[in-house]
């Protein structure tokens, strides 16, 4: 069995959304390092940066990083398609997992700890920093829409690890309301992303409502 760190609306949820596509039994640990009275001593042990998702595999060994957890899961159950079984196809699905994890989760982890980036920063410059923020990772958002057309699904004929991604991190990151205006068809392809059965599952739980 499977052990995944997480917690509610965040990040995780594209690891459970994988995990159930694949079929795989997995357990739940509620952990965060914004949350102290989660099993946060568990995940530190399991992952000293204390990330979620943190996903500990049958073998005991670690795995951080969403891509990364996404391409080993699509490669360890190829039935679940996580991953294009085409060469091309593939290797693009995989090139747009490392650019959300690159870029937008980049930006994203400015925006919430703006106080990492400038030593004894003022209020006024953590606003200032945190806009700056904002508005690349919309920036990376408007090309990554560019980049990664819709075949009917950012992964091709059927919805994927990439498409599970983009959902997921789009959503968390507050960027939906920027790439309804900004990329129309791209925000339509991920409302469509969202009714795959396993996704508004998924949904239900990370953001009810």
């Amino acid at each position: 069995m499977y052990t995944l760190f997480g917690s509610p609306g965040c990040g995780s949820a594209v690891v459970e959304i994988a995990l159930e596509q694949a079929g795989a039994p997995y357990r739940l640990v509620h952990a965060s390092s914004w949350e102290p009275d989660s099993a946060l001593a568990e995940l530190e042990k399991a992952n000293p940066l204390k990330q979620i998702p943190t996903l500990v595999l049958p073998d005991g060994s670690v795995m951080s990083e969403s891509a990364a957890i996404l391409i080993h899961l699509g490669l360890e159950f190829p039935d679940a398609r996580l991953l294009p079984t085409e060469s091309a196809a593939r290797a693009q699905a995989i090139r747009g997992l490392v650019f959300i994890a690159a870029n937008c989760y980049a930006a994203i982890g400015i925006c919430d700890y703006p106080e990492r980036w400038c030593i004894d920063a003022s209020d006024d410059e953590k606003k200032r920093i945190v806009a700056a923020a904002r508005r690349r990772l919309h920036q990376h958002w408007d090309v990554f829409a560019d980049i990664f057309p819709a075949q009917p699904f950012l992964s091709g004929a059927e919805a994927g690890a990439l498409d599970f991604l983009a959902v997921v991190v789009s959503k968390w990151s507050g960027a939906r309301a920027h790439l309804r205006s900004a990329r129309p068809g791209f925000f339509a392809v991920l409302e469509r992303i969202e009714k795959h059965p396993v996704v508004a599952s998924a949904f239900v739980r990370h953001w009810p409502g």
